[in-house]
């Protein structure tokens, strides 16, 4: 079972529920080892780059520490001083040290089922299976996959438009003022560019039949069927498990207002 392969409504949903249900558990162990379990599925079962993926992880890391150290150096007054935890030379109140942990590693753990959806994902497969299994609209969604595409295409033009005000001789802004009126000078014609492809788009679109009817075919044509359904049945079976292993432990908390 690649996870490349599934219906990707089927994979959204089942990391939606998964987002969900850990939103509400507090304590250090079960996201870190749920962290582990969806890290090893996704490089197990999954086709994609893993320098790229190591490089995507690495902001939500920062940011993770980040919010460790705030959560810590900000805490409030704990009520059981006297139980305290050492860390290197620092130390650190029990209760305000777990609460720490806890976000830190719960922000982790959101963010290595995002990149379990985004590098399994094809989104162009993403958006036709949201028409044909959740009913989506498809003028909205054929509109956000339009604009999808243009993102590359922006990329390029402001690349284009840039290297024509050097061949033309403007020089590079160093002042804050100066580069107000660059970014100006860029956004105009990338704003008219943009229009001038949304129109041809729009014809080109309607040129070729669309109306907006859900009754049409498709030369994708995405199902549902029991491979799919196995992916969020061992992905849940996994959350319980690692549920079962914190209690087990002690640690196991869901949030009663901690913070």
């Amino acid at each position: 079972m690649y996870l490349n392969d599934l219906n990707p409504s089927v994979k959204a949903l089942t990391i939606a529920g998964l987002v969900f249900i850990l939103a509400f558990l507090f304590d250090p162990i079960t996201p870190f080892l749920y962290l582990i379990f969806v890290i090893s599925v996704t490089f197990l079962f999954g086709r994609f780059n893993k320098k790229h993926y190591l490089l995507y992880f690495s902001p939500f890391f920062i940011f993770a520490f980040g919010m460790l150290w705030t959560t810590l150096a900000f805490a409030d007054a704990p009520s059981n001083p006297e139980q305290i935890m050492a860390i290197l030379w620092w130390e650190f109140p029990r209760e305000d040290l777990l609460i720490a942990v806890s976000l830190s590693l719960r922000v982790l753990a959101f963010a290595v089922l995002s990149l379990l959806f985004i590098f399994t994902t094809d989104m162009v497969h993403f958006v036709l299976s949201l028409i044909q299994q959740l009913k989506l609209s498809p003028k909205l969604a054929y509109g956000v996959l339009a604009g999808y595409r243009f993102l590359p295409m922006l990329k390029t033009e402001f690349q284009l438009i840039r290297a024509a005000h050097r061949v033309r001789g403007v020089s590079q802004a160093k002042t804050i003022q100066g580069k107000v009126g660059q970014w100006k000078r860029f956004a105009i014609p990338l704003l008219a560019g943009a229009i001038r492809k949304a129109e041809r788009t729009a014809v080109a679109m309607e040129s070729k039949g669309f109306t907006g009817n859900r009754n049409r075919t498709y030369f994708h044509q995405f199902t549902v069927t029991k491979k799919d359904w196995l992916f969020p049945i061992f992905m849940f079976t996994g959350l319980g498990l690692v549920i079962l292993v914190s209690v087990k432990l002690g640690y196991f908390n869901i949030y009663d207002g901690e913070l």
